[in-house]
């Protein structure tokens, strides 16, 4: 019988992992976790586990400071509440092999910390459109092996006009949204498009004028037209 796979969790909520190691210790071997990046990155050259559940979003710099920070090779696996594309292509292109949402449950976690160990690729299956989106065209980068700029690689991908400044400080998501307000949509049909809530929409939307400078949404939607963003 093979020995169960080691895992590190990585997440800056103490009650989370209590939980999490709750739903899965009997299925593997937690060796270890940590609440922050200098504490993750210290636990998991010291423990070498095969797989490490990285929690994307935390205070001192998050899953992708800890990915370039470590010596060890583990495979990493996003378990995240955040759904945002831009979060996604992020740790990916950081080098995990999996995202998977902080909703899924205790079987189907194991199953994922199982296949992302095989070698495979694991996403919720929303998130799976993102990462192909994303990795749909060559990388602009890609010659010179940078890609520390994901949210201005993630506008080159949805066809922004890449040499426009104020295009450029468009978060992918954000281009995502005023795509659909350019298009007409409302603010609880972009929501229901995007699978986020209607709130969500609205902060995206204030930054969005705020960031291009337009007092209204008709100013924007003319906006976006003149640079073919609709």
């Amino acid at each position: 019988m093979s020995a169960p796979i080691s895992v590190f969790l990585v997440d800056d909520h103490s009650v989370f992992r209590s939980g999490v190691k709750a739903e899965i210790g009997d299925r593997v071997r937690i060796v270890g976790e940590a609440g922050s990046v200098a504490e993750a990155i210290a636990g998991i050259d010291a423990t070498s586990p095969d797989v490490v559940l990285l929690d994307v979003h935390m205070p001192d710099g998050g899953g992708v400071a800890v990915q370039r920070g470590v010596s060890a090779s583990p495979r990493f696996l996003a378990l995240s509440v955040s759904d945002a594309a831009e979060d996604v292509i992020s740790v990916i292109r950081a080098g995990a092999r999996g995202y998977v949402t902080k909703s899924i449950s205790g079987p189907e976690l194991v199953d994922a910390i199982e296949r992302v160990n095989s070698g495979d690729a694991v996403f919720s299956p929303r998130l799976a459109g993102f990462v192909l989106d994303a990795f749909a065209r060559p990388d602009k980068a890609a010659g010179s092996g940078v890609v520390d700029a994901p949210e201005r690689d993630a506008a080159v991908e949805h066809g922004a006009v890449v040499d426009d400044p104020i295009v450029d400080a468009l978060t992918r998501r954000e281009l995502e949204v005023l795509k659909l307000l350019a298009r007409g949509y409302t603010y609880k049909e972009i929501g229901q498009e995007l699978f986020i809530s209607v709130k969500t929409v609205e902060t995206h939307a204030s930054n969005i004028l705020r960031k291009t400078q337009q007092s209204n949404r008709h100013a924007l939607t003319r906006w976006a037209h003149s640079r073919d963003l609709d």
